[in-house]
């Protein structure tokens, strides 16, 4: 139980430091931001579990999931109104431009969330040293990573498993899901911090 409070504190941090570290953005793009960067903390938070550099949580991973699942599919599209321009946002016009696309990436981001959150009870997969390498997988200093695990394009959102078939996966193969799709969407929709 003490990973599961150092990883509430540590959201809880992540939080606060990414209110602060977006101090320039005013409105829909703060809110935004402040929720890309706790989604980011909670990926960061679980990812040493998932690579087996750190004690696996189940209770850890259900609450990173749901974080991140209360604030993708429709929870991020609503944040990116097509009016809102702020010189301090780190979206590509891009975003606008194939809107379908990222819809899409962002259901998928809650399917797979959810799944997650389901799959945290099954632990790792048996397989020797658990799921890949989850640093090349987070693209090292990135938010949330901008690795390229398929390619930068993730899975296409019609191809999303149903959260019944992620259920019954390891949770580090879902999670490795949920890592492609946002590096997916950061190397479609993201500029880079300036």
């Amino acid at each position: 139980m003490k990973t599961k409070g150092m990883i509430t504190a540590a959201l809880a941090i992540g939080v606060a430091s990414a209110t602060l570290a977006h101090s320039g953005a005013t409105g829909i793009v703060k809110e935004r931001m402040v929720a890309m960067s706790a989604m980011g903390d909670a990926v960061k938070a679980v990812a040493p579990m998932m690579s087996g550099e750190a004690a696996y949580e189940a209770e850890a991973v259900r609450q990173a999931a749901e974080l991140i699942g209360a604030h993708a599919g429709n929870a991020m599209t609503e944040l990116f109104p097509e009016d809102n321009e702020n010189a301090a946002s780190y979206v590509k016009d891009a975003i606008w431009e194939d809107w379908d696309t990222f819809t899409g990436l962002a259901e998928q981001l809650h399917t797979y969330s959810e799944g997650l959150a389901l799959a945290a009870e099954n632990g790792l997969a048996s397989y020797e040293g658990g799921m890949a390498d989850a640093g090349a997988m987070m693209g090292g200093d990135a938010m949330m990573g901008s690795g390229d695990m398929m390619g930068g394009g993730g899975m296409m959102a019609d191809a999303t498993m149903g959260r019944e078939e992620l259920a019954e996966m390891p949770a580090d193969a879902v999670f490795a899901m949920v890592s492609d799709t946002c590096s997916s969407c950061h190397t479609r929709f993201r500029t880079e911090a300036k």
